[in-house]
This record gives structure tokens, C-alpha cells and sequence, in this order.
């Protein structure tokens, strides 16, 4: 685990400039709207603001259950810790993914009836 301590730390700050400059283009977009007198709410999203939510909590739950599944193969296996981690990350990761499309589906089925 302290070998890849090098790859969080630039995932980190790679995410960190990559999440600043995107909100700092966000925000200069709606000034320029407002400057023209032009009404900002074209960047509101109507009800999903909630699944968003839910879609980051799936997932991250799931990248920590992948976390702790990596972790208990590592201990108890003679599985490397890079694939194990890894492995795991991305399988309870997608499989997150998956349980959020399934219920959003599900969602839109209901709204549209």
C-alpha cells in the first residue's frame, strides 16, 4: 500500500485542478448570462439533483467496499496487493454504477406512467 501512495497523491491533485477549473468555468458562464441579462436557469436540473446525489453515494460505497474486499483478499490470500485493491475497487465500483442505472430506470418507469 505505501508503494502506491505516489498514485492517490497525484489522483488527488489531478481531481483537485481538474474540479477547480470546472467550477471556475461554470461560474464565470453564469456571470457572462447575468451581464447580458439573460436568466441562469438553464443550468438547473429539474428533479435529478437528487440522483446525482445518489448515483456519487453508490458509487463511493461502493469504492470503500472494494477498499475493505481488497483489503480481507491481500490478508487472508496469496493474491498481490495491487490486484487485489484494484480489482476490487473497479467490481464494487461499476457494480454501484449498475444498482444506480437500475434505479433510475426504474424512476423513470414510474414518472412516465
Amino acid at each position: 500500500m505505501v508503494a502506491l501512495t505516489p498514485v492517490f497523491i497525484v489522483a488527488i491533485i489531478f481531481g483537485a485542478v481538474v474540479a477547480l477549473s470546472y467550477i471556475k468555468n461554470r461560474t464565470r458562464e453564469r456571470e457572462m448570462l447575468i451581464e447580458k441579462g439573460a436568466d441562469a436557469s438553464i443550468f438547473r436540473i429539474n428533479g435529478k439533483q437528487a440522483y446525482t446525489s445518489l448515483k456519487w453515494g453508490i458509487f463511493l460505497v461502493g469504492i470503500a467496499a472494494g477498499l475493505l474486499v481488497g483489503n480481507l483478499l491481500e490478508q487472508t490470500t496469496a493474491m498481490q496487493s495491487e490486484v487485489a485493491y484494484f480489482s476490487m475497487i473497479f467490481l464494487f465500483g461499476g457494480i454501484g454504477l449498475i444498482i444506480y442505472y437500475l434505479i433510475n430506470r426504474k424512476h423513470n418507469r414510474e414518472s412516465a406512467e
